[in-house]
């Protein structure tokens, strides 16, 4: 069995562990990155890039290559008879957003880990791990070739949702908290250049039930659109439904509006954790970030600007902090903690049967709630805002943190 050393493992190849990879090469450290797939790879997402993930994107320096991409305004959201053009209002952050295959975006993310002097590995899925102390000593890895161990001194996790390494180490995913299903597929569209993504809010399901979820078209500017549904379930109330059927019902729906042709193509569905329902997402030499620590909004399964922003707070981390156990939990509650609690317990509420149909048009009628709505669902509202609507989502997020049973992050 051979043996690799280096100072910092990033395990993941995603935005967030190619973030992680970036910034902590860019810091001088020495990085190598794994994955087990050879790039350029595809990932289920509905590939929306939102104004906070533009706003990490440039950071990571890609303000060039998001300028040959479209821009979208904002949200079209329909649904219990109207329809709503809301444009992205995050005060502090880009006033647009963006689309990207996960074929592509990762692979761009990924060459910029690579650039800054990450050295990255493919093919590498990692498997286990050896423990001494309550650190990692070693991360083994299956290869084409055989096993091959790592050694690294420090390691941030970004395996994705369903995390290998997680079951190794005893992260948990706590499922009475709300959390996504969700699938999405590509297929040819004459609006492909359409400047707003747009969400379906009244999705309905193949009895013709309201459910608690949505259908979403986000446009790719290549003759293509993303297109896909998703809806929440908790461990009490969990979701019984056939993801492949309900999104071709929401196809056929929508194929003259949006003048679709051909057949779906690379359909993919997954279960996400979101709003932080994990546990156990640091030891004392490592941290899961992104998705495998449950860096997923609760309201709209959103996940890349999260991705990109923990990346980036983990390799800060690797400067100030000697052990990561009480830390990263904490660093992820000052940053995340208020909103997560808020957001996956409103979430929680709209699993209720009979919930949705029921405010679900009152919110539709009203505008100016759709655009706070728009705001706080797509993760708009940043540390330096101090406008009413943010210092109102902060407040309402600390009440509903004190009556947290489990935290986010814990």
């Amino acid at each position: 069995m051979s043996l690799i050393k280096t100072d910092v493992l990033v395990v993941g190849a995603g935005p967030a562990g190619s973030a992680a990879a970036t910034w902590a090469a860019r810091q001088g450290l020495e990085v190598t990155i794994i994955d087990k797939e050879k790039f350029p790879r595809d990932k289920p997402c509905g590939d929306g890039l939102t104004p906070r993930a533009i706003n990490e994107l440039n950071k990571l320096g890609l303000s060039d290559w998001l300028s040959g991409r479209p821009k979208n305004l904002g949200l079209r959201a329909a649904g219990f008879g109207q329809e709503l053009l809301l444009p992205w209002n995050g005060n502090s952050l880009p006033s647009y957003g963006s689309a990207a295959p996960r074929t592509e975006l990762d692979q761009r993310v990924l060459q910029v880990a690579t650039s800054a002097g990450a050295k990255l590995l493919e093919g590498y899925a990692a498997t286990d791990v050896v423990l001494a102390d309550q650190r990692i000593k070693t991360v083994k890895a299956e290869t084409e070739n055989g096993i091959v161990e790592i050694s690294a001194n420090r390691v941030i996790i970004a395996d994705g949702a369903r995390s290998q390494l997680g079951r190794k180490l005893g992260r948990q995913w706590h499922r009475d908290t709300a959390y996504g299903v969700a699938a999405r597929a590509y297929i040819d569209s004459e609006r492909s250049d359409d400047p707003w993504i747009s969400s379906h809010l009244e999705l309905r399901g193949t009895q013709n039930e309201v459910l608690s979820g949505y259908g979403w078209i986000f446009p790719l500017g290549n003759g293509q659109v993303n297109i896909g549904v998703g809806t929440l379930a908790t461990q009490k109330r969990p979701a019984d439904l056939n993801l492949r059927a309900l999104l071709n019902q929401y196809t056929h729906e929508q194929r003259t509006t949006w003048k679709l042709s051909g057949e779906l193509n690379s359909p993919w569905s997954a279960l996400l954790p979101m709003g932080g329902a994990v546990s156990g997402v640091a030891g004392v030499n490592f941290m899961f970030i992104g998705d495998a620590a449950g860096c997923v909004n609760p309201l709209n399964g959103e996940g890349i600007d999260y991705g990109l922003e923990t990346g980036r707070l983990a390799a800060e981390m690797l400067l100030t902090e000697s052990d990561f156990s009480n830390a990263w939990p904490s660093e992820l509650q000052n940053h995340y903690g208020y909103a997560f609690s808020i957001a996956r317990r409103l979430a929680g509420y709209l699993t209720i049967p009979g919930l949705l149909p029921a405010l679900g048009p009152i919110g539709m009628r009203s505008r100016t709630l759709m655009k706070v709505a728009l705001r706080v669902m797509g993760n708009l509202v940043t540390e330096e805002d101090k406008d009413i609507t943010a210092r109102l989502w902060r407040s309402v997020g600390s009440v509903s943190s004190k009556l947290d049973s489990r935290p986010p992050f814990s």
